[in-house]
C-alpha cells in the first residue's frame, strides 16, 4: 500500500447477526490518528475463534502497528496516550447529566409556557424533572437499586419494601408537581421520603463515616454516597415545603 501516512491493520468481527462496536471505535480512532486502516473483517465465529488461537489473544478487535501487536481499543487509546475508563472509579458525570438534562428541560418548559427562562415556576419544575429522571434511572433495574439502598437507608432497613417502593413514590410526587396536582398528596410524599433519605444518608456519611455508592441514580452507578445524594434529598424537602406554604 503506497502511501505517506503510517497504516495499522486492524482484525475485528463483522457477521451478519454482530459487529464488533470496539472494532469501529478501533477504526476511528486510528482514522483520526492520521492512520490508514487496513481494515481486515473476522466475518464468522470460526475465523475468529482462529484469528484468537493464531496470536494467542482471547478477545476481538485487535490492532498491529509496524509489526507489533498493540491490542483492542483500551490498549489502543493507551498507545496513543489517552485515559482510559475505570469501570470501578467512582464519578459524578451521571448526577451531573441528570442535573442539567432537568434544568435545560424545565427551562424549555417555562420558555413554552411563559415567553421567559427564569420564572418561580422553572425552579420547581427542575426539581420535579429531576425527581422524575432519578426515579427512572432507579426504576431500570429496582433489585439493584434496592441492594444498594438498604445498604444505607434507615427505613428500608426496618421494613425491606420500602426500597421497592421508594422510586414509585419519588415518581408520584415528581409527576404531580410537574403539573401542579393533587399537592396535598405529592408534597407529603415528597417530604416524607426526602426527610427520611436526608437522615439516612447523613448519618451513613458524616457520621459513620462509610465509603458507600449512591443509588440515587440506580443501584449500578459509580456515584459515591454524599454531598450529592444529601442535596436530592434536600431538593425534595425544600419542595414539598414550598408547595404546602403555597
Amino acid at each position: 500500500m503506497s502511501t505517506t501516512k503510517p497504516v495499522a491493520h486492524l482484525y475485528r468481527m463483522k457477521t451478519p447477526s454482530h459487529v464488533c462496536p470496539f472494532g469501529l471505535k478501533s477504526r476511528a480512532l486510528l482514522n483520526r490518528k492520521g492512520y490508514v486502516v487496513d481494515d481486515h473483517l473476522l466475518t464468522s465465529r470460526e475465523e475468529t475463534d482462529a484469528f484468537k488461537r493464531e496470536h494467542d489473544v482471547k478477545t476481538t478487535p485487535q490492532t498491529f502497528i509496524d509489526g507489533k501487536r498493540i491490542g483492542g481499543y483500551d490498549a489502543l487509546k493507551e498507545f496513543f496516550g489517552q485515559p482510559v475508563k475505570d469501570k470501578d472509579k467512582k464519578t459524578y458525570k451521571p448526577v451531573i447529566a441528570i442535573f442539567a438534562s432537568a434544568a435545560l428541560m424545565a427551562l424549555a418548559v417555562s420558555w413554552a409556557t411563559y415567553g421567559s427562562l427564569l420564572t418561580v415556576r422553572a425552579a420547581e419544575w427542575f426539581i420535579a424533572i429531576s425527581m422524575c429522571i432519578l426515579a427512572i434511572q432507579k426504576l431500570r433495574d429496582l433489585e439493584s437499586f434496592s441492594n444498594s439502598f438498604l445498604g444505607y437507608d434507615l427505613l428500608a432497613r426496618k421494613w425491606v419494601r420500602y426500597a421497592d417502593i421508594y422510586p414509585f413514590a419519588e415518581l408520584l410526587a415528581g409527576v404531580l408537581m410537574i403539573a401542579g396536582a393533587l399537592i396535598f398528596l405529592a408534597a407529603p410524599v415528597a417530604l416524607f421520603i426526602g426527610t427520611i433519605g436526608a437522615v439516612s444518608v447523613f448519618r451513613a456519611v458524616y457520621i459513620e463515616k462509610r465509603d458507600l455508592k449512591c443509588a440515587c441514580v440506580g443501584g449500578d452507578s459509580n456515584v459515591p454516597l454524599g454531598f450529592v445524594s444529601l442535596t436530592e434529598n434536600l431538593m425534595m424537602i425544600a419542595m414539598a415545603v414550598w408547595m404546602l406554604a403555597k
